[in-house]
């Protein structure tokens, strides 16, 4: 019995700037900051190698001095927005009922909601009341393949059935706006908000890619790398400057022992779906790829168009492949990496 991911979409926020724009709102905001550090700062924004980012708020509003709670209050009433947008497009793509779903994951780690965001899309969408629900709340950008990988179990267990996972995030939420460090100003540089939702089912007659296989990766010693401190102010990002070389160094053993257990190697593989951390991280894993006849072309698209969304922006990059129609045997392997430190990984076949 076989599990397959059957469609993916995307819903964006109704706000958008491109960096261009945004470029005189960090000048405000970097007002009286020594001139040196100020062109350092809009050095990073301008080289993020992100075009354009969305936004649940008015880009001067993330720029406003608000409380924690005023900003959760925004996160908390559009998330809900966009996690029915997106839930609704994917079902329309799929042309699935509603009430045929036995299992919602909800995925978010840029803001705090109990209940959790899949009570509310049960309501708002009637879905069944048997429905099993599970919120992913502390997994960060890995959160998107967390939740494909517990959608896939429990549907592995219950022929049959059918699960979404949607993946809302607003990382402009968390934006701290009296904190000048690096992980803060990064984080300024390469997020934005947005959400996605990947529909699977165990049941024979629908159609879509096969999971073969998937696994989890964790890094000893390594919680320090990335991931979220709660302050007063609201989340403020951890992001240690070691990432990159901390992924290079763990990737052989991510890659080949996971692709050998399933009898390949990585030149099988014909669509890298990787989560795009970052021009740095994105630079290095390329990099590595590249040494292997691989490139991940479509990660460096979406992170040009919309920036890192976190948990959602993987399944932008599978929607991307997916609506591309691959042939029938051909094989994805996708790839996120998350606090913890941790890799998660999924195998695909077309």
């Amino acid at each position: 019995m076989s599990v397959k991911i059957i469609t993916a979409a995307k819903q964006l926020p109704q706000y958008s700037r491109t960096t261009e724009d945004i470029l005189p709102l960090v000048d405000v905001w970097l007002d009286g900051q020594e001139e040196r550090f100020v062109k350092k700062v809009k050095k990073i924004f301008e080289g993020a190698s992100v075009d354009k980012r969305y936004s649940i708020m008015e880009p001067s509003e993330v720029f406003t001095a608000t409380s924690f709670e005023e900003k959760n209050d925004i996160y908390s009433r559009e998330m809900i927005v966009l996690g029915h947008q997106v839930l609704e497009k994917a079902l329309q793509k799929a042309n699935w009922d509603p009430q045929s779903l036995d299992y919602i994951i909800t995925v978010s780690c840029t803001g705090i909601m109990i209940p959790s965001l899949d009570a509310y899309l049960i309501n708002k969408m009637k879905l069944r009341q048997d429905i099993v629900r599970l919120p992913v709340t502390e997994m960060g950008c890995a959160a998107g393949i967390s939740g494909i990988i517990y959608a896939k179990n429990f549907l592995k267990s219950n022929p049959g059935k059918r699960a979404a996972v949607i993946a809302v995030e607003s990382p402009t939420a968390t934006f701290q706006l009296n904190d000048f460090s690096m992980p803060n100003i990064v984080s300024a540089a390469i997020f934005g908000d947005g959400a996605a939702c990947c529909l699977l089912s165990s049941d024979e007659k629908d159609e879509g890619p096969e999971i073969l296989d998937e696994q989890m990766y964790h890094f000893y010693d390594a919680e320090h790398m990335m991931g979220f401190k709660l302050t007063n102010g609201g989340l403020q990002m951890v992001l240690d400057i070691e990432v990159p070389d901390t992924i290079a160094s763990h990737f052989g053993d991510i890659i080949h022992p996971f692709l050998k257990q399933n009898n390949l190697e990585i030149k099988d593989i014909d669509h890298m779906i990787f989560h795009p951390g970052g021009k740095k991280i994105v630079n290095t894993v390329e990099q590595l790829f590249s040494g292997l006849n691989k490139n991940i072309n479509d990660t460096k698209e979406i992170l040009r168009q919309y920036g890192n969304m976190s948990s959602a922006t993987v399944l932008y990059v599978l929607e991307r492949i997916m609506d591309r129609n691959p042939q029938k045997g051909e094989k994805g392997l996708m790839l996120s990496f998350g606090p913890g430190f941790s890799a998660q990984r999924v195998l695909l076949q077309w």
